[in-house]
């Protein structure tokens, strides 16, 4: 049994009448109780034109416009629904969960109820029910004097599969291509709105339009792209929602990759380029050697990528270039051989692609043998040669340094008597030094056998081989010299300190003979030398001091004593001129002597006119003993 709703403030309107019974299936027989089978919720529509319905208590079904007067006191927004088992019924407004207070009421009923409406109110309210089996839902416009309003929605859609997808105004939609998307603008206002569709800005033509405010772009494509706008319009105003649309497509191969080419351009001749591939490729990559790994994606939005070794994520200490479709990896051998792959991804989907690098070893190879060390007798080996290979050829044998070296078996080879020949010894020491010996060595002919020992042999054996060596020969043939010197010249030169005059003498080299050769023929005995330093006799001076004289006072401050200081020579002991000993220091000839107090003036008994002679005589014997002898 379905009640009727409780009038508002004791009203009735005929708007509340429920016909939930003219809904139900015909095997439902509620008189009787019957069991009424499972059923998905559906709610209850009154289908009519939009109507103001503009009383002072308003209570409408949905599927209608209510329009909200200054009169307005309450309006009850009624929703029944059908489902089995009972559908449960929530309210939202504009997309949002209704919050209740004491002005938005939720009736036992499950109907709304929105007392004392203001102009916040206004809106599209959804009445949604729901059981175990599914959902349904219907909206009903709530506004203000008639003036237009848009049911908007602030979604974001993504679409990657779907061949078609519908959204309501409002909503950005991301879609891939070929799919094909319809925009829902659901109107309401009294009178009626006219709508009318724009891309960015510019008015559609009619073509593009649908029924019931809907705008479908079929087949999608990058063209498509743009913000479409709905306007709807009334006597009472107009209102506008716009709705972006974007067209996804997912990151997809491309077979080259212009960023790539021109990095390898820039970079050395040891540096390798290679593609990745969603099947994966393969390079082979010499040890010291870079490489530069392309990802070339396309994809729109442009795709985000992110490298991966053997499914993990790349360390740092790689570098990534052109906005990371590059992975550049330096010194070959420092980066183990495995998997490297790219994963391209944005909001369209993802694509994984892959190349695979194997670094080439470093082989010791033992294939060769190096020549016989002995074409006979019993010491001949042969050891293989050592190579060190890269990828078959031959390279530097460095590269292989930290390789274990494989054991190397020495052959033996030409096991065999020699052939008869000359044996020679050492030759012995020169009879002389210089000026023709001779030096000598033993010469025999001998035969070495394949088990070592040596046989002697007849000369004549050796002689029918090679020509018999000479046994005797001259030696240090060159003439017998020495360095001669001439006697020392006269010592010359001022004398301006110990022996810092210079003497000079020649130094030339000669045979025994006397006969006179060039300096490098002895050059290998020690040079005597040809300058040195020496005392010339005018050098030979001192200064020469007498005793000093006695002090000329007994106390006080101008007692002084003097002496003699001559410069004389040393083996004369003559003075001679002072200069002659200047480069020596010259002693001092007068000094102050007795400076102690006097007691009483017992000194200068004559007062102060004998202290002022005293004075007086102090400095004349001062100045004249400072330059010169007193």
């Amino acid at each position: 049994e379905y009640p009727l709703h409780r009038h508002v403030s004791g009203l009735t309107s005929s708007l509340r009448t429920s016909s939930a019974e003219a809904f139900l299936p015909t095997s439902v027989d509620l008189a009787n109780g019957l069991r009424r089978p499972r059923q998905k919720p559906a709610i209850l529509r009154k289908i009519s034109a939009a109507q103001q319905l503009s009383a002072s208590e308003v209570v409408t079904h949905l599927g209608q416009t209510v329009v909200l007067a200054s009169g307005t006191l309450s309006v009850l927004l009624h929703c029944e629904a059908v489902g089995n088992p009972k559908p449960t019924i929530s309210w939202a407004k504009n997309g949002e969960e209704v919050k209740y207070n004491d002005r938005m009421l939720l009736q036992p009923d499950d109907s709304l109820q929105i007392l004392a409406p203001v102009e916040a109110d206004v809106g599209f309210y959804a009445c949604n029910a729901s059981n175990a089996l599914g959902s349904d839902s219907v909206s009903i416009a709530v506004t203000l004097a008639g003036k237009p309003l848009i049911k908007a929605s602030r979604a974001t859609v993504i679409n990657t599969e779907s061949p078609a997808v519908t959204v309501d105004i409002g909503s950005t939609v991301k879609t891939i291509q070929r799919a094909n998307v319809t925009i829902s603008c659901q109107v309401a206002g009294v009178p009626e709105a006219e709508v009318t569709w724009f891309k960015n800005k510019v008015k559609l033509s009619s073509a593009h339009h649908l029924h019931d405010g809907l705008l479908l772009i079929a087949n999608v494509s990058l063209s498509d792209q743009g913000l479409y706008s709905c306007k709807a319009a009334n006597l009472h105003g107009e209102v506008t929602e716009s709705s972006q649309l974007l067209v996804l497509e997912p990151p997809q191969p491309l077979p080259y990759l212009e960023e790539l080419t021109a990095v390898l351009s820039s970079s050395g001749t040891s540096t390798h380029s290679v593609l990745t591939s969603p099947s994966g490729t393969k390079m082979t990559i010499s040890p010291g050697s870079s490489v530069l790994i392309g990802c070339a994606v396309d994809g729109h939005p442009t795709p985000n990528i992110t490298w991966l070794y053997s499914g993990e994520p790349l360390s740092v200490r790689h570098h990534l270039l052109a906005a990371g479709r590059i992975l550049q990896i330096l010194n070959i051998s420092d980066a183990p051989d495995g998997e490297f792959s790219c994963l391209a991804q944005n909001e369209a989907g993802s694509l994984m692609q892959k190349t695979s690098l194997a670094i080439q070893e470093y082989l010791w190879s033992v294939d060769k043998l190096v020549a016989c060390s002995a074409s006979c007798g019993h010491k001949g080996v042969q050891l293989p040669q050592l190579r060190c290979l890269l990828d078959g050829a031959e390279v530097n044998i460095s590269h292989c340094k930290e390789k274990p070296k494989p054991a190397l078996q020495p052959i033996a080879c030409n096991r065999r008597d020699c052939p008869s020949r000359w044996m020679v010894t050492s030759w012995s020491p020169c009879t002389r030094s210089c000026g023709g010996g001779i030096q000598m060595r033993r010469v025999t002919c001998q035969r070495l056998t394949a088990k070592g020992s040596s046989v002697p042999m007849s000369n004549e054996a050796c002689a029918q081989v090679s020509k018999h060596p000479v046994d005797t020969q001259s030696c240090n043939r060159q003439p017998c010299v020495e360095w001669v010197a001439s006697s020392w010249s006269q010592c010359n030169g001022p004398c301006i300190g110990p022996r810092l005059a210079v003497q000079h003498r020649q130094v030339f080299c000669q045979t025994k003979d006397g006969t006179t050769v060039s300096s490098d023929q002895c050059s290998a005995l020690p040079r005597p030398l040809s300058t040195q330093n020496c005392w010339s006799d005018i050098c030979g001076v001192h200064w020469r001091v007498s005793l000093w004289t006695v002090c000329t006072a007994t106390c006080g401050n101008y007692g002084f004593q003097s002496r003699r200081v001559d410069c004389v020579h040393v083996r004369t002991n003559k003075p001679v001129l002072e200069h002659h000993c200047s480069w020596r220091p010259r002693p001092a000839n007068w000094q102050r002597c007795n400076i102690t107090p006097c007691e009483n003036g017992t000194l200068l008994r004559g007062g102060a006119a004998v202290q002022q002679r005293a004075e007086g005589i102090s400095r004349a014997i001062s100045q004249k003993c400072s330059s010169g002898p007193c």
